[in-house]
């Protein structure tokens, strides 16, 4: 997670290419002998895994193209790059692999139904047993490549290929099985291969589509940028830390962090010139905004409030966090953000009880409550 230099991602691009057009080849050499083998032995499993390693062939090749045009230098119009072109290669790759499931488990019924009998060889058993080594071999080192340089299109490649390792493998079984007791399986083992490469279509799709939407990141790495941030000696606390990716490394992120109220606007600047290169030199992201709750609890009784206003918001199930908090005395205002679970049934009507519950504990004070996110 990041926004890694020119350089390094120029190193990325040359890596994810150089994986891919190693996939390439040896999917478009392994779909060539299953082909052969699959019209050979009038066997659907075989042909039908043939046809996935031709789909996996394509979807290298996507990954390339996509990675090519995600790598393209930040201008006018994206000036923060187009890295988010990698996630819809990714929906694409997703795409394809569905189709290709879907199509292969209606050829898979039409064999079901209207049965031919394979004629294995010593030859094509090999060639298939050859065949689930090299997808082993492929899908450990592409998936391993995938996470090295963060590429889901890569990670999902090498998933698929071990899958279809898997594959390769059942199809070998129900050659053993045909041979030994005369039992044909291909047609259902071809609809069990289907069904696989659906449900990996779907996984891949619904993944990527989470990254489009935007989701949660890790917790871990929210709590590892937060303590970063607590460790500049002028921050009380933080706050409210939202990151956006534009693309699989290049990531910019906003935080809110609570002040001392006498510091002077000098100061304030200073403090966020380090907390963004702290923050850029330990995680890569850059922090476009870094927000201010001062503290307001220098008098004894906007103490009093703070203390009271604590105990009941806290007092409800539900409540994570209370911050950016606010008591003028003169005004008569309380300013307050409330984080609660989302897996609370009825978020709002908790927030409107808070507020009840407030109101009747400051009857004179008018109140300026946000219902916050839990990022």
């Amino acid at each position: 997670m990041g926004y890694i230099p020119v350089e390094n991602q120029e190193s990325r691009e040359s890596t994810i290419v150089r994986t891919s057009v190693i996939g390439i080849l040896v999917n478009v050499l392994l779909a060539s002998f299953k082909a052969v083998i699959g019209l050979i032995t009038h066997s659907i499993a075989v042909t039908l895994d043939a046809v996935n390693n031709l789909s996996d062939a394509l979807s290298s090749v996507i990954t390339i193209v996509g990675t090519k045009l995600a790598g393209k230098l930040p201008d006018k119009k994206h000036p923060l790059g187009y890295g988010r072109i990698e996630y819809l290669s990714a929906m694409i790759v997703s795409a394809l692999v569905l189709y290709a499931g879907v199509t292969s488990l209606v050829e898979s019924v039409k064999s079901i139904l209207s049965p031919e009998k394979p004629d294995y060889s010593v030859v094509s058993l090999a060639i298939i047993a050859s065949a689930v080594v090299a997808k082993l071999l492929l899908g450990t080192y592409v998936r391993k490549t995938g996470k090295r340089v963060n590429s889901a299109s890569l990670e999902a490649s090498g998933s698929d290929a071990m899958f279809d390792a898997i594959i390769s493998a059942s199809v070998l079984l129900c050659a053993l099985i045909y041979i030994a007791f005369g039992l044909s399986l291909e047609a259902y083992a071809g609809a069990v291969i289907s069904i696989v490469i659906i449900r990996s279509g779907i996984e891949m799709l619904r993944d990527t589509l989470d990254d489009i939407l935007g989701k949660r990141y890790e917790p871990e790495e929210l709590q590892a940028i937060k303590n970063t941030i607590a460790e500049d000696s002028d921050v009380l606390g933080v706050y409210d830390l939202i990151l956006h990716a534009y693309g699989p490394d290049r990531h910019v992120g906003s935080v809110h962090v609570e002040v001392r109220d006498e510091m002077t606007a000098e100061a304030i600047d200073m403090m966020e010139r380090r907390i963004s290169k702290a923050v850029f030199a330990a995680h890569g992201i850059i922090m476009t905004s870094i927000s201010i709750y001062a503290t307001n609890t220098s008098t004894p009784e906007t103490k009093a409030i703070r203390d009271k206003v604590n105990q009941v918001v806290m007092g409800f199930d539900g409540v994570l966090q209370i911050h950016g908090f606010r008591a003028d005395t003169e005004e008569r205002t309380i300013t307050l953000d409330i984080i609660l679970d989302f897996d609370l049934k009825d978020r709002r009507t908790v927030f409107e009880n808070i507020r009840t519950a407030l109101q009747e504990a400051f009857p004179d004070y008018t109140l300026y409550l946000t219902l916050d996110i839990d990022f």
